[in-house]
């Protein structure tokens, strides 16, 4: 898997952060302060890079830009710094993607696994997701929950990835109706639900409270927070 340089000089979510990485596969290093990231950049050689911009010694935007001196490591940049402004300076100096503080440890996973998507040869990208009581295996087409096999159809398996890759990402019918079906006829867009409706039978315990499909109001849906 992916090497991942954290620098995060908030202790507690710098812990976090890396136990989180490791438990998803992830090799992790990490730095309390920028300095020690520029330092860290060029000794580990990690394939993306999680960056603070409120660090001692030297920003997240200063390393930032010393970075892109000479690397073209993905930077992730997450920080409670959330104003437009913030983003746009924080791409500007040549970050691929902006988190904002507060944030939910599957949205920085599927956030790096996107950013290394583009980057990174398929062979470093995980094959393999565990989320919550079920494991999708995304190469052997197979779904299982607390280690027992459940049956989908081949268009309830693209659909189910196509959710469980992206956590926390609304997607639109239409966006769902392209990607899993392969159909973007806006009549068709309600089939998604009916296909939503046998996927929530098959893998929620309660369909009224679903906990992994969620219904996102006026939009479409997502995959929940399982953690």
């Amino acid at each position: 898997m992916a090497k991942i340089l954290v620098v995060e000089d908030e202790e507690k979510l710098r812990i976090s952060v890396e136990k989180f990485l490791i438990s998803e596969g992830f090799t992790v290093c990490s730095a309390d302060n920028g300095m020690d990231a520029v330092k860290k950049i060029k000794a580990e050689i990690p394939d993306l890079m999680i960056l603070d911009i409120m660090l001692p010694e030297l920003s997240g935007i200063q390393v930032c830009q010393i970075v892109r001196q000479d690397s073209d490591t993905p930077i992730i940049i997450v920080t409670a710094l959330g104003s437009e402004e913030d983003i746009l300076t924080g791409l500007g100096k040549g970050a691929d993607d902006y988190i904002v503080k507060p944030f939910r440890m599957r949205e920085l996973v599927a956030r790096i696994q996107a950013v290394l998507r583009r980057r990174l040869p398929a062979q470093f990208l995980k094959k393999v997701l565990y989320l919550g009581e079920l494991t999708i295996d995304l190469e052997t087409v197979r779904l299982l929950k607390n280690g027992n096999r459940i049956s989908l159809t081949p268009t309830e398996f693209r659909l189910l990835s196509m959710l469980a890759k992206e956590p926390g990402r609304a997607f639109t019918r239409l966006q769902l109706l392209e990607g899993a079906i392969g159909e973007s006829y806006e009549n068709y867009e309600r089939v998604i639900d009916t296909h939503i409706f046998n996927l929530r039978r098959k893998i929620e315990s309660n369909r009224g409270k679903p906990r992994y499909i969620e219904t996102v109001f006026g939009i479409g849906y997502r995959f929940g927070d399982t953690i």
